[in-house]
């Protein structure tokens, strides 16, 4: 009887360890199981029979509309998959905080769309479980995608975290398209060049003549001294642009404060020769060549300053498309005054790892995969980048794509991104997706900036390394203490250039960084190199 009573005990422990086993099975980390949903379907379009609806925080450029829903590429691609998105707004100027305030509480939705979700993030959220898995997804519903991490198998490294899981799609641009890798040139005014009898600048010492020129002289002939040299959002772009001219950058974008010198990784930034990089830019700053309002100026501001033509140089993706401005030509890599020159504002092909992420949150992830898996492929990237054949661009007899002319020569005097806003919503950048040159047709595949291509290609940066992704213990310190050292050299270089701190405090700052912690801050970023380069 005891007997008895022991085996049917042991049979209700068993049937209950086997329902709470089932009922955990989706717990935050767990990657979810394939959809066994009548209303799914693996393949082929509608992805859901009746209607569902899906809301992704979404970053948002300022060239961009203010609803994505009515958009022509999502108001088709809704009626295609019978899927709803409700796009929720943020302006690329706030997205960090805002990103940051909804993963600190619970008031995070089913996806971060174009949000820009940093390496850090990806970790840290990936393994607390807030962003799920992507691994198993991928394998099962994304056959795009997986197609292109074979293709290149330096995507998928780069997306794997050191736990070995994937927690987004990126933006990923094919390494061969050169001029989406050089992206935001520096540009100079060509007209303005021809009435001062000068040559396009190879060095920095022509381009800082040119800027000076422009500042001296009322070019556009109005009697006004409105012309401004060099204007921008943020005075770091202009410093990558010439870091290349000391030698300084060479590993590309992905790598802001390290490069490699001599076979050995080097903190450039308080390098005593870097210290004329800085230099540099101060003069410029110190004579008035460089727009004043270049710390807290926004971007649609200084477009619609930039759309006055009183630019004598800027970086941006196209003066043409974004600033309707016509006679602009880009410089190649300039060479500085040892004879360096490097084009080291270089972006590497996975440009923005964190561009997609699905959250736990999220009730329908196969479907949503699914929904972004479309975008990897060539017929869903050309949809996504040129919209619908015959409304927004023809195609020509030897296959080539063109937009319409009502988005190349408005009727309304409208720019070719103001044109376009209301059709697709690419602009700006950020987008998860795959880029190639057959079918994207923003301002990078216009003819000036294939010619700035052909320029730099020569200089280009010789071994470009995508960012390397670091362990949870190595998070916590280049999240703390390494956000803290990358803070104070932005905010001192502030300083030195404006003039509020003197450059003969050069010496004392970089000494300051060292102590706040670069020796344990390379150990940590050669560990990581030591992972990337024997994973090749």
């Amino acid at each position: 009887m005891k007997s008895t009573k022991w085996i049917v005990s042991l049979l209700i422990v068993t049937m209950l360890v086997g329902l709470l086993s089932a009922c955990s099975g989706n717990s935050k980390g767990k990657t979810e199981e394939p959809a066994n949903d009548a209303n799914f379907n693996e393949t082929g379009f509608p992805i859901v029979n009746e209607p569902i609806e899906l809301t992704f925080f979404t970053g948002k450029a300022a060239t961009n509309g203010n609803n994505f829903s009515e958009t022509l590429v999502w108001s088709e691609y809704e009626k295609k998959t019978n899927i709803k998105v409700n796009f929720e707004l943020v302006p690329f100027e706030s997205l960090t905080e805002k990103r940051n305030l909804a993963l600190a509480g619970s008031n995070y939705p089913d996806a971060f769309y174009s949000a820009r979700v940093p390496a850090a993030d990806l970790m840290k959220y990936g393994a607390a479980g807030t962003f799920i898995k992507l691994n198993d997804l991928i394998d099962q519903h994304a056959p795009n995608f997986k197609k292109l991490m074979e293709k290149y198998p330096d995507l998928k490294r780069g997306l794997t975290m050191p736990d070995g899981n994937i927690y987004s799609m990126p933006s990923f641009y094919g390494p061969e398209f050169l001029p989406m890798l050089i992206g935001t040139p520096l540009w100079v005014k060509q007209s303005w060049l021809d009435k001062l009898g000068m040559e396009e600048p190879t060095t920095t010492d022509e381009l800082y003549h040119y800027l000076k020129a422009v500042k001296e002289t009322d070019l556009n002939e109005n009697g006004k001294a409105d012309e401004i040299p060099y204007a921008g959002t943020g005075i770091a772009p202009l410093i990558e642009q010439l870091n290349g001219a000391w030698g300084f950058g060479n590993r590309g974008l992905g790598h802001k404060f390290v490069d490699q010198y001599d076979n050995k990784l080097r903190f450039y930034r308080t390098d005593p020769k870097y210290k004329e990089v800085i230099d540099y830019v101060r003069k410029l700053y110190e004579e008035g060549l460089i727009d004043k309002e270049i710390f807290t100026i926004k971007t649609a501001a200084l477009y619609a300053k930039g759309q006055e033509g009183v630019f004598g140089a800027t970086i941006n993706p196209s003066p043409k498309t974004q600033l309707n401005q016509e006679d602009y030509i880009g410089l190649g890599a300039l060479k500085g005054p040892y004879g360096d020159q490097i084009y080291s504002h270089l972006k590497v092909p996975l440009v923005w790892p964190g561009a997609f992420v699905i959250t736990d949150k999220n009730k329908h992830p196969e479907e949503t995969i699914r929904w972004m898996d479309y975008f990897y492929g060539d017929e869903g990237a050309t949809f996504y980048f040129m919209g619908v054949e015959n409304v927004t661009y023809t195609k020509s007899a030897d296959g080539e794509l063109e937009f319409v002319e009502d988005i190349t020569k408005n009727k309304d005097g409208l720019t070719m991104d103001q044109a376009l806003a209301k059709y697709i919503t690419w602009l700006g950048g950020s987008y998860p997706g795959y880029v190639q040159k057959q079918y994207f047709k923003g301002s990078e595949s216009l003819p000036e900036s294939v010619a700035v291509g052909k320029k730099a290609e020569p200089h280009k940066v010789e071994e470009l390394w995508n960012k390397f992704n670091f362990t949870e213990e190595e998070l916590d310190f280049m999240s703390t203490v390494g956000s803290d050292i990358e803070t104070y050299i932005s905010e001192m270089e502030a300083k030195f250039i404006t003039g509020t701190e003197p450059m003969s405090n050069w010496d004392k700052y970089a000494e300051a960084v060292n102590k706040l912690g670069v020796d344990k801050y390379m150990k940590i970023y050669n560990d990581a190199y030591t992972r990337y380069s024997s994973s090749q």
